[in-house]
């Protein structure tokens, strides 16, 4: 894809209110970091955002409402993808959450009701009783859910997604990674709205391959 039709896929405006912010006006390692080495994206010709987030984490629940409003927005030439992420074991089952629903197609309907589960309702998904009444409450076989958790494409999935937060050098969550090169997040970009500020210029960086 030329970088002009990327520019005019993305609109050259943000989908924030106000102006569009200038890539010449970034600054590393005050807005973003650098990814070394770059990690190849997953649509080759297309601008690639990560979420790397975890259900347990609460800055991550308050990001997602204003996040998702921003992705609904985003062109069909940016791909957008979430990477569930563990800094230990009892994390785990959350990914495996992740995973499942979206195997079970649920994703789009359940992601924000697995974070209002956790930080609203005080469930632990962790557990058996928990992910029970997360199921009966959203509509969903217990049991398939669980199967699928526990499924091998579910573990080959964690598996890939602690590849891909040790490869571009995530340390905390939210973050949010661009087209293989470059992360940033609430905390180093001056709050939510400014990341996702950032995300947008970093987009319109000149890439290597696309």
């Amino acid at each position: 894809m030329k970088r002009r039709d990327f520019t005019l896929g993305l609109g050259a405006v943000s989908l924030l209110p106000g102006p569009l912010l200038a890539a010449t006006e970034l600054v590393e390692g005050r807005n973003y970091t650098l990814v070394q080495p770059p990690v190849p994206v997953a649509a080759a010709g297309k601008g690639e955002v990560i979420e790397f987030f975890g259900y347990w984490c609460p800055h991550c629940n308050d990001f997602e409402p204003k996040l998702s409003a921003w992705v609904k927005k985003l062109p069909a030439s940016v791909v957008f993808r979430r990477v569930p992420v563990a800094w230990q074991p009892m994390h785990v089952p959350y990914q495996k959450l992740y995973f499942a629903l979206e195997a079970l197609g649920q994703i789009e309907a359940l992601n924000g009701k697995a974070f209002y589960a956790v930080h609203v309702q005080g469930l632990r998904l962790d557990n058996d009783a928990g992910l029970a009444a997360f199921a009966s409450a959203n509509g969903l076989d217990r049991a398939k859910l669980v199967d699928a958790m526990n499924s091998f494409s579910v573990a080959s999935k964690v598996q890939a997604a602690n590849k891909a937060f040790a490869a571009f050098g995530i340390r905390g969550v939210p973050a949010l990674a661009v087209n293989g090169r470059f992360v940033t997040s609430p905390e180093i970009a001056g709050g939510e709205e400014g990341a996702l500020r950032v995300v947008e210029a970093l987009l319109l960086k000149p890439a290597a391959a696309r």
